[in-house]
This record gives C-alpha cells, structure tokens and sequence, in this order.
C-alpha cells in the first residue's frame, strides 16, 4: 500500500515554524521593469488545454472549471476560438455569461471575420495571433509582413470600437527576425493595443533569451506584454519568470500545464515559483487552498494522475525520508522546504517506512502513536525497521505494528515477533539482520542503555548528558 490522501490526512496538520521565506542570500536585485510582484494569470486550460491530446471537455465540464478557476482567482479565463466549432461559439457565450470575476476572453486568428465572431459572442476580450516566423509564414498563412502589420492594425481598431481588451500576439516569437518583430509590436502600439504577446511556440527560448527578448521589446511598446511559453525542453516556468523580471506583465498557464504536446507553465508551478519570489503579494490574490480541487477536476476530466512530482500537490511534494532530512524537518521545516503546505491546504509527510529512516521520525511516529519510550528505546527500534526494511518492502501500516509490536515486547518482557506473515525466507533474512546489527558497537551501547532505562536505572537526562557508558551510569566522573 503506497501514500495516500487518507493515509497523509491521518498524520495530522502540518504544524510548523514560520518558513524562513525573506533569508535567500542570492535574491536578485529588481529593478524598476521588474514585474514579479505585478503580474496577472491568463488562466487557459480552457484553450491551449482543450489542446491537450486527452482532452474533451462538454459544456457542463468547461463551466465547472471555468468556476473553479475563478474561485481560485485567475484574473482572466481564455476560451477557444467561437470559430472552431459551433459548439466553441456556444460554450464562449454561456461562460462570458456566467457573471464571474474573472475578465472571459477568447483567442482567434488575426482576420476581421474571426474577430467578429469573438465580439458577438459577449466575451471581455479577444486575443488575436498570427504566425511571424519564416516557417509559419512560408507553410502556414503565406503572408508578408506587411499584410501582417495592415490586417493587424485594422482588426485592432475594429475591436477596440466594440470597447473590448484586444491583444495581438505573434507565433513561434523566438524563430522569428527581430526587426520584423519589433515592426510589427511598434506599429500595433501605435494604435493602441491593449497588450503584445510573444509565444515560444515550439518551446525553443532559454531563460536568458527571454529576458533580452522582453527587455528588448520593453524599451519599444508602451501597452502591457503577455507571454506564452511552451515546455517541450522544460523551461517553461523559468521562461516565465524571466519574462516578468524583463518587465512582462501577463502569463499564460493551464491546470497542470496541459496543452499541445508537452503544454505550458502548469498554474500550481507558476504559483508556487512566484509564491518564494513574493509570498505576501501571491497570497493576497489568490485563494491557494482551492489549487488541489482545480487540478484534481481537470485530472478527472482529461483522464490522467496527478503527477506524483508535481509542485504543491504531488503526493511527493511534501515528503520527507532520510534521516538528516526528518529531524532537520521536526526541528523546523524551514530546512529543507522552501513553501509551507498549509498556504495550500496541504500536509507534510516525514516518511517512516524505509531504511533510510532515522530515529527522529520513529520518535514523532510513536508520539502520534501514544507510546511513551525513552530515546534510546526509541533508536533500537528504529534499528528493527531498517532490519526489516532491508528484507522487504514496508507499508505504513507494516511499520505502525514493528513499533506497536516492539513496545508491547518491551513492556510486557516478550519476544512475540514484529510482522506475522513473514515468510520462512524474511524470517531467516530478518535473523540475519538482526545479528549483524547486535554485532556493531554502537547497537551494543544502546541495547544495554534499554535495558538500564527499563530497569529505571538511567535516564534521558543521563543519556543525553553523556554520562552513560555501556548501561552504566559514570555519575560525572
């Protein structure tokens, strides 16, 4: 039996000290383009998500996670083109009615007939693109740039009549000629965009062609940038705080960064990565806790896990399991975690049930257990379950009754074995174990400090102090 959310919700809250949060020693220095406290999420996992190889979401699905996005926080909800399908349309225009907070856009081709039918459709806000590198102009629309820069311009204004936000982007942004680029985000600033988009596309951009790319493109529009980044080489989450360190403003994400091929930044990764940047700023806009009930709805809906490594709500995310990790963790879990789980509702887990776990961690377990052992009793059962351990795979529960088991021995001056269905292979491996670790000094030692703190002959006090040699108390001498 792996983890589970029963089992970690069965440890209790994550109780900690406050993390340590403002103590990184190589923050970066802002400067005043810097966005990492100032951005907005353009949440479109009910876009570039309907992209995702797995995905088909009907109507009544779309509006829960439209809801649950919304609940969530995002400030805008991007929507499939109203001209994919007719069922598109509908779908735009009972969700741009459904009188969420979020602002409801949609993300069409740049022509005027695409255009409209966004308008019609009552949404907040229409996101136009068209292709700009030499591949996509070549073997997709065909156009020049300067058909680009006239159809842009009169789709823009076209828009803006209709009072809605309008942002034009260009696609594969970062295999496209710069000067062409810049002509082209100059001449629709001019008419008053609302917001330019670069999209990595095929997922091509290093962190630090971001940022020249962006800082570059600052220094040229006025009107907000929004960017949009691809993870096929995993560099998505990192392009996108690079760009907001450029002066970006807006980020496009999906629940667990479903999208074409390899997708984009996932909203949990965004978060938690912009969370270490500005805890308070994160917190103050979105309601964290409701981050799990989004992934676990589009999870279902799309037919797929969790990823077990994925930010906040992996089920790894919060565990703990060697040794040095546990007891720095019960000390303060600001050691070794740079987010607090319970800014999202989440648990922490030191992990118990392996050979690798250390004495600390079998302490807190027979804490939450109610059995009361003294420490060096406490390490000679920690030695049992790395025993067992190395002769098989152990559950929590398996651990749960070695230590149960154990105590019950000790209390009660009988040899009753640990684990009952041990075959006759485990049990002669388990022997085996246990011999070679009666045999190493340090087993020794602890063994006859047990039996002195059962007899009441020594005490934690004494042991800790150092004045126990072999069982025997040396009375400071």
């Amino acid at each position: 039996m792996g983890l589970n959310e029963k089992t970690l919700k069965s440890l209790g809250p994550a109780e900690h000290t406050e993390h340590a949060h403002a103590t990184k020693p190589f923050r970066t220095v802002g400067d005043f383009l810097s966005n990492v406290s100032n951005f907005q999420i353009i949440e479109s996992t009910l876009r570039e998500g309907e992209q995702f190889a797995n995905a088909f979401f009907d109507t009544e699905t779309k509006i829960r996670i439209a809801r649950a996005l919304d609940d969530f926080g995002v400030e805008y909800i991007e929507l499939t083109s109203p001209a994919s399908s007719e069922q598109s349309r509908r779908d735009c225009e009972i969700i741009a009615n459904l009188g969420l907070k979020a602002k409801i856009l949609t993300h069409v081709r740049c022509n005027m007939e695409d255009a409209r039918l966004a308008v019609e459709t009552g949404v907040d806000g229409v996101d136009v693109v068209i292709g700009t590198s030499s591949y996509l102009r070549e073997h997709s629309h065909g156009k020049d740039l300067s058909y680009i820069i006239k159809t842009a311009v009169e789709v823009i204004d076209y828009v803006k009549s209709t009072g809605k936000e309008i942002r034009f982007s260009s696609e594969d942004s970062f295999r496209s000629d710069l000067v062409d680029l810049l002509s082209i985000y100059s001449a629709v600033d001019k008419v008053g965009v609302t917001r330019v988009g670069i999209a990595d596309t095929v997922g091509v951009a290093t962190p630090r062609e971001v940022y020249d790319l962006v800082r570059t493109l600052r220094g040229v529009v006025r009107c907000d940038i929004e960017c949009h980044f691809h993870n096929d080489t995993g560099c998505a989450i990192a392009n996108a705080f690079c760009a907001l360190e450029a002066g970006a403003t807006h980020v496009d994400t999906s629940v667990l960064g479903i999208g074409e091929r390899n997708g984009i930044p996932s909203l949990g990764g965004f978060v938690a990565r912009m969370l270490v940047q500005d805890r308070e700023y994160v917190k103050s806009k979105y309601n964290l806790t409701k981050l799990k009930a989004v992934e676990d709805l589009v999870a279902d809906a799309v037919e797929v896990n969790v990823p077990f490594n994925n930010p906040i709500t992996g089920f790894c995310a919060f565990t703990h399991k060697a040794g040095i990790h546990a007891k720095a963790i019960l000390a303060n879990p600001a050691t070794y975690e740079i987010i607090n789980p319970a800014d999202f509702g989440m648990q922490r887990y030191v992990h118990f049930a392996s050979r690798l776990t250390g004495w600390n961690a079998i302490k807190s377990r027979c804490d939450q257990l109610g059995l009361d052992m003294t420490d060096a009793q406490i390490k000679q059962c920690t030695a049992k379950v790395k025993a067992m351990a190395d002769v098989r795979k152990l559950a929590i529960e398996d651990t749960d009754v070695i230590i149960n088991q154990f105590y019950h021995n000790l209390n009660n001056d009988q040899d009753k074995p640990l684990l009952e269905d041990l075959t006759p292979e485990e049990k002669e491996a388990f022997a085996k174990k246990e011999k070679e670790l009666d045999g190493m000094p340090e087993m020794d030692k602890i063994n006859h400090v047990v039996e002195a703190q059962t007899n009441g002959q020594v005490t934690n006090g004494e042991l800790a102090s150092g004045k126990v040699t072999n069982g025997e108390t040396t009375n400071g001498v």
